[in-house]
């Protein structure tokens, strides 16, 4: 039964890579090199050559980056590395904890370190080459650290209480580690604006008084209330936009990034606002978090069933049974299941998408909710003829071409 398991587990990893590869491939058969008709609305000649161009360049990186891991994940798996590792520390501690916290972090320092040349390569070169990157290099390496020390100080402590209480409940461990990681992300939902972003990005109230005013004119309108609007300075790390909403209990914060404040209109900037807002009083985030807690919820149910089997600990031809072993190998034996599960989170976070802009175009002036989204694909080099199939795979929004079409589809009905 432990080599079914094993070679089950290897049959898993190669069917994600082929699954990403052929996705990719009919994603390829989608390019044009002259504007299709369709998109003449949209970009014009220069723009549109330029936002193939870049897709080209990010699919051909993007191939050698996952064939690059998928060999390495295939070696791990087929030269017993993970046993190796474990072996080693063993020699040092027995503790489970110490155990689980030392080969995770082996393995994260592991994959930075290989990681690291493309993160360089993608961020200084083909981010530099189309004028997205505006990071320098102590920023770069500053935001690594930041990151790892972030994951080691968050993960482990979660990690640790969670192979504490596996140590204490055996199996019935799975619900009261479902209550901690509810936990960690609702706090971390809530809390995200205040305590990380501040470690890699300065918030500062909106200084545009005038814009301001036009936001909190607009928010009474739709009965919002609204307690901070913060501009973020991301323009030190890329010249592309995003904005986002947080809050906690009623206290409301929305942060708008800089390059988004610099590129578009007052009007513009509102409309993305209402976009944003309808989400809240959708209680769109509200239902994305209850969606991955039952899914965190199935997934240690799952997980309580499989640490009953000690075949798949040994499958990756341990000793003794191991609770971070356990944990490795089910993962990749759930990818099926999170494959489908995370179809579905897309599917409701396409639907939702289309939700908020029907709300900005019946609660704002739609011209400007159509400008702003044209500007956001020539702004980002947007893909907006993607393959279905790929589509629906990845995008957890609809492509700003849809939803153009959605909404001239709306303004004939309305």
């Amino acid at each position: 039964m432990t080599t079914t398991i094993f070679y089950i587990i290897l049959w898993f990893v190669t069917f994600e890579f082929v699954l990403t590869k052929i996705l990719a491939y009919l994603n390829t058969l989608n390019w044009s090199d002259e504007l299709p008709e369709e998109l003449k609305w949209i970009y014009d000649e220069e723009k549109y050559k330029k936002s193939q161009q870049y897709e080209k360049t990010k699919h051909k990186f993007s191939m050698i980056t996952s064939s690059f891991s998928f060999i390495v994940t295939f070696l791990v798996l087929v030269f017993w590395l993970f046993w190796v590792l474990d072996s080693f520390l063993r020699t040092y501690t027995e503790n489970p904890i110490i155990l689980a916290l030392s080969f995770f972090g082996t393995v994260i320092i592991l994959q930075t370190i290989i990681n690291l040349p493309f993160s360089y390569y993608s961020t200084f070169v083909i981010e530099e080459k189309f004028w997205f990157n505006k990071s320098t290099k102590k920023i770069f390496f500053l935001d690594l650290l930041k990151s790892l020390l972030l994951s080691f100080i968050i993960w482990f402590s979660l990690l640790a209480l969670i192979v504490f209480v596996y140590q204490k409940l055996w199996d019935n461990f799975w619900w009261m580690a479902w209550i901690i990681m509810t936990l960690f992300s609702v706090f971390f939902m809530f809390f995200y604006s205040t305590l990380i972003v501040p470690l890699f990005n300065k918030q500062i109230p909106l200084q545009d008084q005038e814009l301001k005013k036009k936001i909190e004119d607009f928010a009474q309108k739709v009965w919002f209330k609204l307690d901070n609007i913060y501009e973020m300075d991301a323009s030190k790390r890329s010249t592309k936009w995003n904005a986002y909403f947080s809050w906690f209990w009623s206290k409301k914060r929305i942060v708008l990034f800089d390059t988004l404040i610099k590129d578009l209109t007052h009007e513009e900037l509102v409309a993305v606002l209402a976009h944003e807002i309808w989400h809240y009083k959708k209680k769109h985030t509200i239902q994305m978090l209850v969606f991955g807690t039952l899914e965190t919820w199935f997934m240690l149910f799952m997980l309580s069933l499989a640490l009953k089997i000690p075949e798949i600990s040994y499958a990756l031809w341990t000793t003794l049974p191991s609770f971070h072993i356990w944990l490795v190998a089910f993962s990749i034996l759930f990818t099926p299941i999170s494959i489908i599960l995370w179809l579905f989170w897309n599917i409701l976070s396409r639907k939702n998408e289309y939700q908020a802009d029907e709300f900005a175009w019946i609660n704002y002036d739609p011209k400007f909710l159509q400008d702003w989204l044209k500007k956001l694909s020539e702004k980002n080099l947007s893909n907006l003829r993607p393959h279905k199939a790929y589509e629906f795979f990845y995008y957890s929004h609809p492509t700003v071409l849809k939803r153009l079409k959605f909404l001239e589809k709306f303004k004939k009905l309305w």
